[in-house]
């Protein structure tokens, strides 16, 4: 089952002083979603956006994918606030402090799109019975909290398990990637089975946003053509 190809720049990397503009630069220059860390500085040693900068996107951008990353403690306590603002996808930690089926059901029940994340040192085999439940698999390919951190190759394999897991059970999943996604580790990543790609500084940090999508297109593609 082929999936269609996703590239979703990280607000993160953006310049922060005008974060409307930049949404638009990215949408502009061909991005599929925008996404949005959210860290609370216990989960993950950060803290980055809250509820407010997600209600902020929606109005800059109303015809944009929002896709959420909550890296919070009890996220099944903040999720309906991030739907509210404008979340077209919602991805929480299987690793925190929550009981993750309930938090599924939560999203789902409020129409939004329900993704589940694990971080690198978590073992692929826990997420597999509550891929029924959702709608994509987030795969971390740093450990979150800071960005510009280099790619944690050994995931892959663990994408190539959920890809056949889910491809054994005809399940309607994508499989996302996050940390250290350039030119170089988009190949390797939708090979192994990823679809939606975020990508922080080497899209942000470069003049031409439109060129650097482009470029990152054309070499997934090539690699998922390549098989």
């Amino acid at each position: 089952m082929n999936r269609p190809l996703i590239i979703a720049p990280s607000m993160l990397a953006s310049d922060m002083s005008c974060l409307g503009a930049e949404a638009k630069r990215a949408i502009k220059g061909g991005a599929d979603w925008l996404h949005i860390d959210v860290m609370d500085g216990h989960f993950v040693p950060n803290l980055s956006f809250g509820v407010e900068i997600v209600h902020m996107l929606r109005r800059h951008v109303d015809e944009a994918t929002l896709d959420v990353h909550l890296m919070i403690d009890q996220p099944d306590r903040y999720a309906r606030t991030f739907i509210e603002a404008g979340a077209d996808v919602l991805t929480v930690h299987l690793e925190a402090n929550h009981k993750t089926s309930r938090t599924i059901e939560i999203i789902r029940d409020m129409g939004c799109k329900v993704g589940l994340a694990i971080n690198p040192l978590t073992q692929i085999e826990h997420t597999l019975p509550l891929l029924h439940h959702v709608d994509l698999l987030l795969c971390m390919t740093v450990n979150p909290g800071f960005g510009g951190q280099p790619f944690i190759i050994e995931v892959l394999e663990k994408i190539r398990v959920a890809r056949r897991y889910i491809l054994d059970h005809q399940l309607n999943v994508d499989i996302e990637v996050d940390g250290g996604v350039n030119e170089i580790t988009a190949g390797p990543s939708v090979t192994a089975g990823a679809n939606v790609l975020v990508a922080g500084t080497s899209l942000f940090r470069q003049k031409d946003m439109a060129e650097a999508i482009r470029n990152m297109r054309s070499k997934a593609t090539e690699a998922s053509s390549a098989g």
